[in-house]
């Protein structure tokens, strides 16, 4: 069994207006999640380099994929990947969206404990007709993959319905695991954080995270989902 989560991190920045990376950091520890897909990881101007410096992520619990797309940068558009030490990294790469504005995703094959598991990170444009159509795109480059591996979508989707706009570009199959509202963090009223299973996975139990930590450190809360492969 692993914990899978997903966090808009805003580039660091809390709701008390400080820039404070670390917070983030604490905030992951807390959550204790095996893999986490990170939105905002990134500045959005100058060098772009990543709102997380290595060296905080390096002395704590995780790494980063390493996409390697600009110097100082950890991800794509702002999304990221961080793993356990332990997990092994396969193959990784961006992937690139139908978009308005600046927007990305990215993907990672990873094994754990001897067990496969895809994952894909995204933030999704504020456009309900650009988000349908970059849903579809993730989907269609995830079934061209030459495997097929047990896969996680997880990410902030921007889509204020529950069940309609870009969630029913989703095959029926999928789950999408009710973990509850995450925005804003001081006063949640929206689920815009997902996390979405193929049917070769098992929801467990899934959740929002809130500490006093968390409500500081961004405005949106992490969400997480604990999950096991099915025999």
């Amino acid at each position: 069994m692993i914990t899978v989560a997903s966090y808009n991190i805003r580039k660091g920045l809390g709701t008390d207006r400080r820039r404070r990376p670390d917070r983030i950091l604490d905030v992951l520890h807390e959550v204790h999640a095996d893999i986490v897909a990170l939105q905002e990881a990134d500045r959005r101007f100058g060098a772009r380099q990543s709102a997380l410096p290595a060296e905080l992520i390096s002395q704590g619990e995780y790494k980063a994929v390493p996409f390697d797309i600009r110097p100082g940068g950890i991800g794509w558009h702002g999304n990221a990947i961080l793993v356990r030490h332990s997990v092994e990294i396969g193959d990784y790469e961006p992937i690139r969206l139908p978009t308005l504005e600046p927007r990305g995703a990215v993907m990672a094959e990873l094994r754990i404990g001897g067990n496969e598991l895809r994952v894909v990170g995204m933030h999704l444009d504020l456009s309900g007709l650009w988000r349908r159509r970059q849903v579809r795109a993730i989907i269609d480059h995830i079934r061209r993959r030459r495997h097929k591996m047990p896969t996680v979508l997880m990410g902030d989707l921007n889509e204020w319905s529950l069940h309609g706009g870009c969630i029913r570009e989703f095959a029926p199959e999928l789950q999408i695991a009710p973990t509850g509202r995450s925005f804003h963090s001081r006063r949640p009223v929206g689920c815009l954080d997902r996390i979405i299973l193929t049917p070769d996975l098992h929801l467990v139990a899934c959740g929002v995270h809130v500490s006093e930590r968390a409500r500081l450190a961004s405005d949106h809360l992490p969400i997480w989902a604990r999950v096991n492969w099915e025999n």
